[in-house]
């Protein structure tokens, strides 16, 4: 039988090709996850040298190589990153490479894509395809950079399913909401979300998606009071309200990295016990699988060489080589994440940064003790 989405027994199965890996998967709500998922995001999607490469080699030598978590977003390079790896899925699936129902496939929406190449004048692009089109209204979309308006999130989707050759994603992000925190408010933002989930919890139905969440930058690492914070069991009191206890909010992504810690290490997020937690443990209390975005900070981590008590920490037998695999290696080994992406064009690069998946994960005591050393 085929599936148009993951499921438990594939993606057991997938991770069982890889036997020989150590502490390379994870589990939650059923699938398995590859501690290290495939980036898509290039920042500045405008330089022109965003367009003189592409990811489709890259993508398939991390799926060769154990890794079954694809991340993406609809405005990543003007659509481009979706495109490309819906035509690496159609090879692959053809080919028999692999199947779809091993792979978790996961993209967002929230920001205007426009469109590769890009249009001589982008106000047109916006006025002819989301304002004429009764999407939004010009008020709805902020910095003419992000709505989120439940018709055009519903055409975010769709054309993200055409862009990457599936009929369902896995996970659908709603993405970087904070972006319009400012100017609606808070209490405007969470009435917003009801809508906005009603619309997911509906596409759930309709088979277009397996689940969704929440993608952000800042968001929920601010402290209290910051105009851009969220507050994470608010949100998934929405979802509550909206699906009651069966609904689909199963996952956030957030920057997680050795120098960008607060996910991990920060007590900012208050919930209704009237204590503060990290945004890590509030995840793990309400079930919510957490993905890790930014593992490398775009290679702004490597700026000076890690100083040996880091390398030792992490890999205590020196088997890796650089201080990239060193930087995947403290994301793969932190307790609460399911998985923690990273990008790359080159293959080789991705062969070399999957080595971290034959030595052990760094163990809590460890682990711990980086928090203690300057990087």
């Amino acid at each position: 039988m085929r599936f148009s989405h993951a499921t438990p027994e594939a993606t057991y199965g997938f991770a069982k090709r890889f036997a020989h890996y150590k502490d390379f998967y994870a589990r939650h709500d059923g699938l398995i996850f590859s501690k290290l998922g495939f980036g898509t995001f290039k920042k500045e999607p405008y330089k022109e040298e965003n367009y003189t490469f592409d990811y489709k080699d890259a993508l398939k030598t991390a799926i060769h190589h154990g890794v079954n978590v694809i991340d993406t977003a609809i405005n990543y390079r003007y659509q481009q990153s979706e495109r490309e790896i819906g035509e690496v899925l159609e090879e692959l699936f053809k080919n028999g490479d692999v199947k779809r129902e091993e792979l978790i496939i996961c993209s967002k929406g929230g920001f205007v894509p426009l469109d590769f190449p890009f249009p001589e004048n982008p106000y047109e692009w916006i006025n002819e395809h989301i304002i004429q089109k009764g999407l939004a209204t010009s008020s709805d979309i902020e910095l003419d950079q992000h709505c989120m308006t439940p018709a055009f999130l519903n055409n975010s989707l769709e054309r993200s399913l055409a862009n990457l050759h599936v009929k369902c994603l896995d996970i659908y992000f709603l993405h970087n909401p904070e972006t319009q925190l400012t100017k609606i408010g808070y209490n405007h933002f969470l009435k917003q979300l009801e809508e906005i989930f009603e619309s997911f919890e509906a596409h759930v139905r309709e088979g277009k998606i397996k689940a969704y969440g929440i993608a952000v930058w800042n968001a929920f690492t601010y402290e209290e009071g910051n105009s851009e914070y969220i507050n994470l069991e608010e949100v998934y009191d929405v979802a509550r309200k909206v699906g009651g206890a069966s609904h689909h909010f199963k996952y956030i992504q957030l920057p997680f990295n050795i120098a960008k810690t607060n996910a991990y290490s920060v007590l900012n997020q208050k919930m209704s016990d009237g204590k503060y937690y990290t945004p890590l443990q509030v995840a793990h209390k309400l079930g919510l699988g957490v993905m890790s975005s930014s593992s490398l900070l775009q290679m702004h981590l490597f700026q000076k060489p890690f100083k040996p008590e880091v390398g030792y920490l992490l890999d205590s037998h020196m088997e890796l080589q650089s201080d990239i695999q060193l930087a995947l290696q403290f994301v793969r080994s932190t307790r609460g994440i399911v998985t923690s992406l990273f990008s790359s064009s080159k293959r080789e690069h991705v062969s070399s940064n999957l080595e971290i998946a034959t030595i052990n994960a760094t163990n809590t005591t460890k682990y711990n003790l980086l928090y203690k050393v300057e990087r």
